[in-house]
C-alpha cells in the first residue's frame, strides 16, 4: 500500500500590490484542485496581480497544467495578470513540451516577474 502524495502547499505573501503565492510539492490530480481553490480565493478577493513562485514544485501533471491554465484565464477575465517564476527545470520542460510556455507568462526570477506586474 502506497502513501498518498502530500497536497501541494500554497503560502501567500504580498510584495507591494503583488500577491506572491509560493507553491511547494506536487501539482497532480490529487493536489491541484486544493491549490486551485487557494489561488482562486485570492483572486475572488480582488487581487489582480498574482505571481506564482514555482521553485519548490517537484512534479507537474496534466491536472496541474489544467489548473494553471484555468487560474490564468480566471485572472485575465477579471482584468488581472498572473505570471510564474523560478520554475524548476523538470517542470519547465513539461511546460515547454506541452506548449504552455506560449500560453503562460514565465520568468526566471521573482524580481523579473514582479517588475512585469
Amino acid at each position: 500500500m502506497t502513501t498518498p502524495a502530500p497536497a501541494a502547499e500554497v503560502t501567500a505573501e504580498y510584495k507591494g500590490n503583488v500577491l506572491v503565492l509560493r507553491i511547494k510539492g506536487r501539482l497532480d490530480a490529487l493536489s491541484s484542485s486544493e491549490a486551485e481553490k487557494k489561488i482562486c480565493s485570492s483572486i475572488e478577493e480582488g487581487q489582480s496581480k498574482v505571481l506564482l513562485d514555482m521553485a519548490a514544485v517537484t512534479y507537474l501533471s496534466s491536472a496541474g497544467m489544467r489548473m494553471l491554465l484555468s487560474t490564468t484565464k480566471r485572472v485575465r477575465s477579471m482584468a488581472g495578470r498572473m505570471v510564474l517564476c523560478s520554475t524548476a527545470n523538470n517542470v519547465l520542460d513539461v511546460l515547454k513540451i506541452s506548449g504552455f510556455d506560449h500560453v503562460l507568462e514565465l520568468f526566471e526570477t521573482e524580481e523579473e516577474a514582479t517588475k512585469q506586474l
